[in-house]
């Protein structure tokens, strides 16, 4: 550092002379930050001066000054008397200032009221410039923020935006910004007459004041009473002026949001149509060969349609006319930010009717042929809120041959076209043949990938979709061959209440037929439902009625884990008892629990009165000679001897016309078929478990036809009992109790139909199969309940 300072004299006493004017060569900072403390005012102006000539000269040089503790005196001499000391001072503190080692070490002095102090109009016009630039680089702090509100600092601030000095507009205006992030300095800015002066600012021939000036009217203007102030002061006029003007198309994105402000509330949006600013904006958006203005225009209507009372006023101003207008014009942002406008006023449901009688429909189904990802996704979106509860909608984008595009979407990499795709699907598959139209283009395969996708909003649409196309048995059947329902189960896994939600619905719906439901069985529905249904905050009315439908179309696990099947539940073959199943307990096939090796504790009984084509022996197979399985495990073996017995039943008891004797008749021959009656002092001498085991044996299976079991106690009885009810349509039900007990339930109504007696209420009994064979137990009387515990 060099720099020649005259160093006068000091004189200690009148009588002593004075030193002539002394020239001092400093070369080194240390010199200089030791001359700041020097009480010669005019070593001080020169000090001052050479720092700021030093920090100038970058950040290396200012965090050298740091160290060497200039900060403390620059921060006392701002206030000295002398003007010119102090001006300098500013102009090396403002400098150094702008350093962030230096900014940070500023924090700790309490210069800020200081520095407000020489903000007064009467101070000189640098001071203002380099204490508004050492304000600025300190008011991106919050702790600065609130010391500079606490200190006053927002009234100077205002008027010197008035400052005929580019520089102090630009940096006074940089610090209220940054002050108005705070709401309560927001609502003073309005109060001290800010918005005045801000407006001013938007003529200002610098960019960067401009754009500065419309960044804080936009934090602004988020007031109502702050935005009525801008409308009375001819600020939304301002702004279209902007908008209005290519050389300034740098600051339109920022004009609109002030305009989006300034119209978000339908009292002012009124007011500004009354004063023609409405109108105004709608020529902006039609402006032709201006696509810049146009597409910026129509993101400002996209913004005021957020408010419901906004949507309506723009629709009674006809702005569906003007937005199906400009989906033609060539420029792609302009059709982009016009799908957005479609689509946010598509939620009125007026304009879902417009956009319909003015073929706005199809105009949005042909951008979806466009190369542009983003139009692609904004025209999905728009679609998908056009078509949402409103049919006729969903018929003129299939009219448009919008389904056949939107399946191909589907194969999307975009999520949220994907997404949208979905959606638009989903509203449109309620129309049968719609639907059809859907599933003939491939919907089913192309929905199996979006599956299996990990963003939420993908996996709510996609199934929604799903549970509409799968009320076809033809989709059913097409999701278990492309491979979509292990996907689907999995997405029972899911933590995301929605996306659990309408997977639930979906597996609920695909659950209708045996060969889906058995699927999804398989890959572990039930037992991830029986999760679900046990958790208090993941559970629904969904998922409960999921594993209800599952359960329907797989009785066996119904009565596996309820051990209960109702009168309407029929028994068919391939049922199998397999025991009672603990809570969350996988449910085995049938086939799995025939390849398990026979062990003393398994005994699955299963169901099976099909006889198979083309046999080379038709002599008749007794019990004491079991089929043997050796050649085809897996593959359910003949139960002729059950065979014979739903033929008898079908022969002798169908044909009775007293229901009571029908069930007698019933309870007698399968009491016959499993040993006959048995007194009940004389249970335990009754030798079943023997006799199951010998046939488990026998067959070397744990599985056991229920036709070859001639020694069988309650629990085989019932099961007997039920199947062949079910075969000769005589309805009862299945409950299961502990330790190997089960019974059938039968409703008879009381009174003589014969004798014109009206009949009473319906009577549940019990069926005796065991003690006294075909004897009815009123259901919970004594007689009732020590057959079912005892």
């Amino acid at each position: 550092m060099e720099n020649k300072v005259k160093e006068e004299s000091i004189t200690p006493c009148k009588e002593t002379l004075q030193f002539e004017p002394l020239l001092v060569e400093c070369q080194t900072p240390v010199t200089v930050v030791l001359l700041l403390s020097c009480p010669e005012e005019n070593i001080l102006v020169k000090a001052c001066e050479a720092i700021h000539t030093f920090a100038e000269k970058g950040d290396e040089n200012k965090v050298s000054l740091l160290g060497l503790r200039a900060l403390e005196p620059l921060c006392q001499l701002i206030t000295h008397n002398n003007k010119l000391i102090r001006r300098n001072a500013f102009m090396a503190l403002g400098i150094m200032a702008t350093n962030g080692d230096v900014k940070r070490a500023l924090k700790k002095i309490d210069v800020i009221p200081s520095i407000i102090d020489k903000l007064s109009l009467e101070e000189d016009i640098v001071v203002h410039e380099f204490a508004t630039l050492c304000l600025a680089s300190l008011s991106v702090d919050f702790v600065c923020k609130v010391k500079i509100s606490d200190n006053k600092g927002l009234p100077p601030l205002i008027q010197l935006l008035s400052s005929p000095d580019p520089d102090v507009k630009k940096n006074s205006l940089e610090i209220i910004f940054n002050l108005v992030q705070d709401y309560q300095s927001r609502l003073e800015l309005h109060e001290l007459g800010g918005i005045p002066p801000l407006l001013e600012l938007l003529k200002s021939d610098f960019p960067v004041i401009q754009l500065l000036a419309l960044k804080t009217l936009q934090n602004v203007t988020t007031d109502t009473n702050t935005c009525t102030t801008f409308r009375e002061e001819r600020g939304f006029e301002k702004l279209m002026d902007i908008l209005s003007n290519m050389d300034f198309r740098d600051l339109h994105a920022e004009a609109l949001q002030v305009v989006a402000n300034c119209l978000s509330d339908s009292k002012s949006l009124q007011l500004i149509h009354k004063g023609g600013g409405l109108t105004r904006l709608m020529e902006l958006v039609l402006t032709p060969n201006l696509p810049e203005i146009q597409s910026n225009a129509v993101k400002c209507i996209a913004r005021v349609a957020q408010s419901s009372e906004n949507r309506k006023l723009l629709h009674e101003q006809n702005v569906e006319k003007v937005l199906v207008e400009l989906l033609s014009v060539a420029d792609i942002s302009v059709k982009t930010a016009t799908c957005q406008a479609v689509s946010v006023m598509s939620l009125y449901l007026a304009s879902k009717g417009s956009f319909r009688d003015l073929d706005g429909i199809p105009a949005v189904v042909q951008l979806l042929n466009n190369e542009s990802l983003e139009l692609k996704e904004v025209a999905t979106q728009a679609l998908s809120n056009l078509t949402h509860g409103n049919q006729l909608n969903a018929f003129a984008v299939y009219e448009a041959g919008g389904d056949k595009i939107l399946v191909q979407q589907l194969y999307g990499s975009c999520c949220r076209t994907v997404a949208n795709s979905a959606a638009i699907l989903g509203n449109m598959a309620g129309q049968e043949v719609i639907r059809c139209s859907i599933l003939s283009h491939g919907a089913i395969q192309a929905l199996v990938e979006p599956l299996q996708s990990t963003d939420t909003q993908v996996l709510i649409n996609t199934t929604q979709c799903l549970t509409v196309l799968a009320c076809d048995t033809e989709a059913r059947a097409e999701l278990l061959s492309a491979g979509g329902l292990q996907p689907l189960v999995n997405l029972l896994r899911s933590y995301h209440k929605e996306v659990l939600y309408h997977a639930c619905l979906a597996i609920n719906v695909c659950a209708s037929d045996v060969n889906t439901a058995v699927e999804m069985c398989q890959f572990g529905a039930l037992e991830m439902l029986q999760e679900i249904n046990l958790s208090v905050n993941r559970r629904s009315r969904c998922s409960q009625l999921a594993m209800i439908s599952l359960l329907n179309f797989n009785l066996s696990a119904k009565y596996s884990l309820t051990s209960h099947l109702a009168s309407t539940d029929i028994i068919s073959d391939g049922f199998y008892d397999a025991g009672k199943a603990r809570a969350g307990q996988r449910i085995h096939t049938l086939e799995e629990l025939s390849k398990q090796p026979v062990n003393e504790y398994q005994k699955i009984i299963v169901v099976n009165t099909a006889t198979e084509k083309n046999k080379k022996d038709d002599k008749h197979k007794s019990k004491t000679q079991p089929e043997s399985t050796t050649e085809k495990a897996w593959k359910m073996m003949d139960d002729v001897s059950l065979q014979l017995l739903v033929n008898e039943a079908k022969k002798s008891i169908l044909p009775l016309s007293d229901e009571r004797e029908r069930c007698a008749a019933l309870a007698r021959l399968v009491s016959e078929a499993m040993g006959g009656a048995v007194e009940m002092e004389k249970l335990h001498e009754f030798s079943w478990l023997l006799h199951l085991n010998e046939l488990k044996f026998q067959l070397q299976s744990n599985v056991v036809p229920i036709g070859l079991i001639s020694r069988g106690i309650h629990c085989h009885r019932a099961l007997l009992f039920k199947c062949l009810a079910d075969c000769i349509g005589m309805g009862c039900t299945l409950e299961r109790g502990e330790c190997g007990r089960a019974w059938n339930e039968v409703l008879f109504f009381n009174g003589n139909p014969s004798m014109n007696e009206r009949p009473s209420q319906p009577c549940r009994y019990i069926v005796d199969l065991m003690h006294q064979p075909g004897s009815l137990l009123t259901a919970n009387t004594p007689a009732a309940v020590q057959y079912q515990t005892i």
